[in-house]
């Protein structure tokens, strides 16, 4: 039951999404490099790349799906049913080698694409935070709990005043 058509479009589907990965783990790995140097419009170019990549891979995913529907009605199961596995017994051993193949490179460059964008996350809320640290200070809004003089508030909170970073000496006697 070895279908050679199948085998062609497997094989295709899964180049396809390994050039995907490794463009989108590019963009990942230079918006990176542009957080860390902190150049705002690099990060923001990058973040164009992913989306325009991230619809790229949308439309993999329904190549993908109508792959396993197409493999799902061979092997009498339902697409969701359909494993690596199950398709490589409708396609030659060497395919299936391949399949296989091609199958784990994807599975680490989408581990290595999931692992690089959890860092930057991280280090955009770290830059965010440190930003919001620096508007508050320059508007003169203390941080939460903070009085001038190192002191901590022990009713400081939402409905608190905040106090004057600045004093004011009265010099008239």
């Amino acid at each position: 039951m070895i279908n050679p058509m199948l085998e062609a479009e497997l094989l295709a589907h899964l180049d396809n999404q390994i050039g995907s990965a490794r463009h989108l783990l590019r963009v990942v790995l230079a918006q990176g490099e542009a957080i860390r140097a902190r150049d705002t419009e690099r990060v923001l170019a990058k973040l164009a790349e992913i989306q325009t990549e991230m619809g790229r891979r949308g439309r993999l995913e329904q190549e993908r799906t109508r792959l396993l529907q197409g493999a799902g009605a061979l092997l009498g199961v339902a697409a969701p049913h359909v494993t690596l596995e199950r398709l490589c017994a409708l396609i030659t051993l060497e395919g299936a080698r391949a399949a296989r193949e091609r199958s784990a490179e994807l599975r680490g460059l989408l581990g290595e694409i999931a692992r690089e964008h959890g860092i930057n996350r991280a280090l955009m809320r770290q830059e965010l935070a440190f930003l919001s640290h620096l508007v508050r200070l320059v508007g003169t809004e203390p941080e939460a709990g903070y009085q001038p003089g190192g002191a901590m508030s022990a009713t400081a909170g939402p409905a608190s005043a905040p106090a004057s970073l600045y004093t004011t000496l009265d010099l008239q006697a």
